[in-house]
Parts: structure tokens; sequence; C-alpha cells
């Protein structure tokens, strides 16, 4: 049995996989065979609607099941898909579709191992550890958000009568939670417990007071062993395929887990690495916060998903595809166009590869992933496989940390959906809520420029209107919400809603 089958035990369909201690277990043993593999990016076009996927799970299975044919050891990590929202049917789930596709999508789509339901139950024992503090007299207020899988629309805004003082109380998605964002972030349980300990737990005499100041942490942590531990699983065609870690975003960091992708590069050459929603989003997030501030690798390349249709069949929104390509390409990152056709669309495929010309994108892969799977791309990935395999991992830029976090949010304005600074505006109430955000972690003893920004948006407006000319569009800056346990701070940009309600189709 090899070493890293004894960090493995089999969890009904599944394979759970104990990554923290295999990754510690390489560390300390330098001579154990292993891989360095490379990071590809798989991300997408903004999608027209936010219910709408573009294919980028369908586009990664497929990936390595072509990569593998072509003799390439290839594994995907995806994130896993909220239960509430995702497989309530208001888009794709998290396992693809037709002949790219998992071999067990229901379980995917419906809570794998139980990951989630163990992060929602720590966090919402978090909250019953703040309210108990509150008739104790230890907290005046409570900071931290109960949270549910399943939403609803009274849960969005609810106020509690403890008999004192009505204590404001409220509900987020999971995926959405500081407590997944820590799990994402964390190498180890030993870190997950110093951040969980340096979560905001609420204010006592306008103090903040942190959950390490008030509780044993034991109960935390041994909820969260079996939730930090990849789901494996794989493609219809035998692609090894490991899942971890939620969706979302717009409004969190919506990749998968560091540690989930760091063990696939040990015991693959290309990890396919699958980022939430469109560039503006989940890669934007991979790029500069998992790689700039915590240490994830660069990509080697990176895959574009798009429809025929959101590419081009929105005349006002059809800049927004080629700005997410060369962007990408701006940064040093190979960014190859994958056009994902539905059915009664392939005789579209040479005007489609006209206008990627007519573009200066490199040269497009096209293909009906549904139907045909990997075997669509086999034939079309010398350019990109000679783009992988070009050199060494790439290097990552600099962090931001340090940088005012007005000129940070700018930078992203400018860099990753094209508003130049002038043009980001402040909404009445957000200079208050910045200086409260600076307050609270000047109490910690923290600068909040040291921070990695994450931006809340809607997952389908780069903009506050992306249909307005590009010299009069703009970014209203609405709140701040510090996570001092993640070393996040949150910054509400466009619309969006944290407990949006599933649309069923």
């Amino acid at each position: 049995m090899s070493v890293y089958e004894n960090y493995v035990t089999q969890f009904g369909s599944f394979k759970k996989i104990d990554a923290f201690g295999y990754l510690d277990y390489l560390e300390g043993h330098p001579d154990e065979p292993r891989k360095h593999g490379k990071v590809v990016l798989v991300t997408a076009d903004t999608p027209l609607k936010a219910s709408r996927g573009e294919g980028k799970t369908t586009t990664t299975i497929a990936l390595i099941d072509a990569l593998r044919a072509r003799g390439i050891d290839a594994a995907a990590v995806l994130r896993q898909p909220s239960m509430g929202i995702t497989a309530a049917g208001s888009k794709g789930g998290a396992s693809g579709g037709g002949k790219a596709s998992l071999t067990h999508p229901e379980l995917v789509d419906w809570g794998l191992c139980g990951e989630m339901a163990a992060i929602a139950a720590a966090q919402n024992l978090l909250v019953a550890f703040a309210e108990k503090a509150v008739d104790d007299e230890r907290l005046d207020t409570i900071a931290v958000p109960r949270v549910s899988e399943t939403p609803s629309r009274s849960l969005r805004r609810v106020r509690v009568d403890d008999g004192k003082n009505n204590i404001a109380e409220r509900v987020v998605l999971t995926p959405t939670c500081e407590l997944t964002q820590i799990v994402v972030l964390s190498r180890s349980m030993d870190e997950i417990s110093n951040r969980v300990s340096n979560m905001v737990a609420g204010e006592k005499d306008g103090q903040p007071v942190r959950f390490g100041d008030f509780i044993d942490l034991w109960r935390i942590t041994n909820i969260l062993t079996e939730a930090v531990k990849p789901a494996y699983t794989e493609t219809m065609q035998g692609s090894p395929v490991y899942v971890h870690c939620g969706p979302f975003a717009n409004v969190s960091i919506g990749i998968p887990s560091l540690v989930s992708v760091e063990m696939a590069c040990a015991r693959h050459d290309v990890v396919v690495v699958e980022a939430g929603y469109g560039t503006d989003a989940g890669a934007q997030k991979w790029l500069d916060i998992a790689a700039r501030e915590y240490g994830a690798q660069w990509p080697s390349a990176a895959i574009v998903v798009t429809r025929a249709t959101t590419w081009r069949d929105d005349p006002t929104l059809r800049w927004r595809y080629p700005f997410h390509v060369h962007r990408l390409e701006s940064l040093g990152i190979p960014a190859f166009p994958m056009i994902n056709l539905w059915d009664g669309e392939d005789d579209q495929v040479l005007e489609l590869r006209q206008q990627a010309s007519h573009l200066k994108f490199r040269e497009p892969i096209v293909g009906n992933l549904f139907r045909d799977g990997g075997d669509a791309l086999v034939n079309q990935l010398d350019g990109f496989v000679a783009a992988v395999q070009n050199e060494g991992i790439p290097s990552v830029p600099g962090s931001h940390k340090g940088m005012d976090i007005l000129e940070h949010v700018r930078w992203i304005a400018d860099s990753a959906y094209g508003v130049p600074a002038e043009r980001v505006v402040m909404r009445d109430g957000f200079s208050e809520s910045l200086q409260d955000a600076r307050t609270l972690c000047a109490a910690l003893g923290q600068d909040l420029n040291d921070y990695a920004v994450v931006a809340v948006k809607s997952p389908a407006t780069m903009t506050d209107n992306d249909s307005a000319p590009e010299e009069s569009r703009s970014v209203t800056l609405k709140k701040v919400e510090v996570h001092a346990g993640a070393g996040l701070v949150q910054v509400n940009l466009t619309s969006s809603l944290t407990t949006p309600m599933p649309k069923i189709v």
C-alpha cells in the first residue's frame, strides 16, 4: 500500500482524503516520491444571467479526460455546489453533464460527504456561544451570522428580542460564511484553530471580543475534522477528481480549498482548477487572494469558457469576453478561448473561429462537450499542451498587503472590471463603514490594509451597468465587513444577496 493510501478512507461512494496529514508527511519526508504538478485555471465569461452557467465544470471534466487520452497525468479540483441554490435547479451543478460528467453527480450536487453541513454546524455553534455570552453580559452585540444551505426570504433580516434589548441576527448561505473561507485558506488544523480563535464574536463596551477570548475551541475544531478533508471521485471516463469547498465567487472567494489543490499537485502533472462564476469573480480571487496573498500556485494557463450566445448575441455586453481573455494574457497567463456549443450550433464553428482571429485570440477550442465529452477536445489541445509544458511553475506577482484599501479596491476595479479609479464612487454611508472597519482592526491590534480584499458583487455584472458605454461605466462602493479570522475584508460593490432564493427550473 502506498503512503498516500494511508490517508484515504472510504465514505460511501466517495473516498475522503486527509490532505493535511498527507502533505505534512511529504514535508517531513523530502525523499518520498511526489510530483510538482502545474495548475491550469478554468474560468468563464461573465454570464448573461446569474442563474445561468457557461459550462466550466463540463469543460473541466472534458479537459482532463482529453489530456489523459493524450497520455498526460491530469486531474481536476472542483468547488462544491451550494445545495440550496445550485442543486435546486437554478443552474448547472458541480458535476458536469452528458458525456462530461462525474460518476455520482446526484451525490456531488447534494452534499458530498457532509462537509458543508459540518461547517454550518460549527458556525451556528459559534453563534450559539455568542448568544450565551450576551446572556452572561460578556457581549453587547453579535457580529457573526448564522448560516443555512436552504435560504428563506424571512432569513434575510431577522431581529430577536431576548428580553433585554433587540439583537440583530443575520443569516447567510454556508459557502459565503467566514468559517468556509477559513477552511478554504488554511493548511492545517492548527491554522484553522488559530483563525477561528481570531474571529470576532461581537463587541463589549464598544470593544471587539474574539471567540478565543471566552470559549474553548476544541468543540469547533472537532466538528471540522472531517469537513476539512477533500471528497475523491472520478469522471465517467475514470479520470481523477477532487472536490472541496464552496461556490459563490461573487459574494465570497468561490474557489476550491488550497490544500486540495496542493495535494492534487503532489500526485499529478497537470491540475485543472475550477473557479466560480466568471473571470471577474473566481479567477480574480484565485489570482489576487489565493495566489498573491496565500501562496497558491499561479496558473500556467487558463481556459476561458463561453457559450456562443453569451459571447456574441447581446451587442452591449460583447466587450466582456474579449476583456477577460486579454486581461489574463496581460498577466502572463496563456488564455485559451473555449466555446462550449449547444445542440444546433455546430454550423457556427467557422464563423466563431473567424471572430476569434479578428479579436486576436489564441486558436479557440470549440466543441459540444455535453454531447461529445473529451473526445471533442483531444485533437485541439496541441497549443494548450505546449503552453503548459513550456517552462517551470510561474512565479507569483507581488502581494498587495499594506496597500491602502481604497487604492486596492480601485486597482481591482481597473484591472478586473475595466473601470478607472476616477469612476469608482462611494455611496452614502460607505466612508462611515470603512472607518468602522479601520477602528475595529485597530482595536484588534491589526491594520485593515494588511487584509486581502474580497469584492462582493453581482455575478452577472462587472460594473454598475455593464451595458453602459465604456466611458461611463462605474463601480459603486457600498459597505465594508471585516473577517478577522480569515484575514479578509469584504467590500460590497454592485448589487448582491448573500441569501438569494433558488429558481426552480
